[in-house]
This record gives C-alpha cells, structure tokens and sequence, in this order.
C-alpha cells in the first residue's frame, strides 16, 4: 500500500473517532471554529503576502481594530476571508452543493471592496503564477476548463473525501480562473469539500509554503497530483489527532 492510501485510510480511522465524539458541547464548538477562523485567516493570507500578524489578524477580527501601518487592503482581506469561511459554513449547513456560482460568490467576498471589477467573475486576460513553471490556460479556455473540472468533481463521488478536496483545490489553481484570489478561494473550496464530508477544515500554514507551492507545481507541470495529496493528506491526520488531543477528556 503506497503512503497516500496509508495516510487517507488513517484519516478515515481517526475521523471515526472524532465521530464517536459528536454530539460535541455547544462552547466546545464555538471555541474550535473561533480558533480556525482566526489561525487560517491568518495563514491563508500570509501565504499570499498579508504582513498582519497572527496577533494583530486576532485584533482586526475580533475587535475591528486597525493597525497601524497597515495598509486597507490588508484589514479587507482579513475580514472578507473570515466572511468567506462563514459563507462556507452556511452552504454546508444548508445543504447546497458546489457549483460555478458559488465558487464565483466565495471570490467575490474573498475580493469584496478591494476589486470590484473582478470579484465573483472570471478572467478575460492572461495569466502568470509568480515562481511557478506551470502556465495556466489562456482566458478564452477558461469557462470550458471549469466546466470540465466540475463534471471530474461530480462524477468523483467513488474518490476518498481527503483526495477529492485535494484535487478540487490543486486542479481549480491550475486552471487559474480569476485575475487573484485563486489561493484563498482554492483552499476555501477545499475546506468546503472536507466539512462537507464531515471532516475538519485543514489550514496550510505560512512555513509550509514552499513545499506547498512545489507540490502544487508538480501537479500543473506534470500532471502528477500525488505529491499534493499526499501533503494534504499529512494536514488532514494531523489536524485529526490536533482535534482528537483536544478532545481527549471529553
């Protein structure tokens, strides 16, 4: 058995007991997502050059403090990224499935009020992944690529959940389909599919960011995606066994 099934039959394994679990507390909850929201707002961000802190993101979204010295983009970010998570949470909690249009409303407040002449809409120019060898495809391509990768997502109901969100992420950043906000909206989509299924959301965080972008390069340059599950993989056991610790007395 290669390390990617060990490591998704593993995340299977503790998902059970993290199951066994539930119903947990109400405060319990509330703690756990008050975490998530701040830690991978911050992450998220910061892997795209938000200079917040961990402690000033904390300050921005829990107090609506400004810090000084940074810019307005910085504080919008912050806070369209935590919108954006809640925005998931209530698809999820509705019931309603993935589709282009919500992947172009989870954009648009990713982007709310910092561009508005992008938000919530694909590209019509080209573009370039900075650092990355992978070239996405040209705009005119855009709409058939994901409408192609929406059928792949539909029909990969047979794919184990960690696997499918990793693909669902790396396949939509390689597609590339907006002017920018691809990363923060790719691993909302991802965290999306996790939830969904009943996992917990992961967060890919700011030093793991160079082993991330060359995972996910390996997968737009060859095709390969092994590499990138496989690290998705590894966050997804280790933010279960995080969970399990936590929850060891209850």
């Amino acid at each position: 058995m290669d390390v990617n099934k060990k490591l998704l039959n593993k995340s299977s394994v503790l998902k059970e007991q993290l199951d066994k679990k539930r119903p947990l507390p109400y405060e319990v909850i509330k703690d756990m997502k008050e975490d998530f929201h701040i830690k991978n707002t911050y992450h998220s961000n910061a892997i795209e050059g938000n200079t917040l802190t961990l402690y000033e993101t904390k300050a921005v979204l829990e107090d609506g403090i400004t810090i000084q010295g940074k810019s307005f983009r910085e504080h919008a970010e912050a806070n369209n990224h935590k919108e954006a998570i809640e925005y998931v949470e209530e698809l999820i909690n509705d019931n309603i499935p993935l589709s282009q249009r919500t992947m172009k409303d989870i954009h648009a407040i990713v982007m709310q009020g910092i561009d508005r002449t992008t938000a919530g809409k694909y590209r019509n120019t080209a573009a370039l992944i900075t650092g990355a060898n992978h070239t996405p495809p040209s705009h005119e391509k855009i709409q058939d690529e994901m409408d192609n990768l929406m059928d792949r997502y539909k029909k990969n109901n047979d794919l184990h959940p960690v696997e499918k969100a990793g693909l669902l992420h790396a396949k939509f950043v390689n597609i590339h389909p907006f002017s920018d906000g691809n990363g923060r909206t790719s691993r909302l989509l991802m965290n999306f599919e996790l939830m969904k299924c009943g996992f917990p959301p992961i967060t890919i965080e700011k030093d793991d960011r160079f082993r991330y972008y060359e995972v996910l390069d390996t997968s737009g340059t060859k095709g390969d995606y092994e590499p990138f599950i496989l690290f998705i993989a590894e966050r997804a056991v280790d933010t279960l066994e995080n969970y399990l610790e936590f929850l060891k007395d209850i």
